[in-house]
């Protein structure tokens, strides 16, 4: 069981890799198909603490800045008002994927993924 769990994170953080190359490249179709197969993943894990840590580890590489509002906003929020956040931004990421803006579900959901 640790091993395969290990197996999927090892494809979670190369998917994380895969989807901010295609949307630095400005496939956001694919950006965002590589996203919903994380979130796929990472719901098939249940809450498992240590790969969400390493999850969250990983995806603070990435959004890492000096200047991060949204990181400066999360630590003077408390969870259930960062959970509604993050439940808004998925909604919007799943009405803009309905109308086709995959630049807008994608960005909607790197968003969310900020806050966790």
């Amino acid at each position: 069981m640790e091993n395969t769990q290990n197996e999927m994170l090892l494809k979670i953080i190369s998917l994380i890799k895969s989807s901010e190359n295609k949307y630095k490249e400005k496939d956001f179709k694919g950006s965002l198909e590589d996203k919903l197969e994380i979130k796929s993943l990472i719901s098939k894990l249940g809450s498992n603490k240590e790969i969400m840590d390493k999850y969250k580890k990983e995806l603070s590489k990435l959004y890492s800045s000096k200047f991060d509002l949204i990181k400066d906003h999360k630590m003077r929020i408390d969870d259930e008002k960062r959970m509604k956040i993050i439940n808004l931004l998925e909604k919007k990421s799943q009405k803009k994927l309905s109308n086709c803006d995959y630049e807008g579900a994608v960005k909607a959901l790197r968003r969310s993924e900020k806050y966790q």
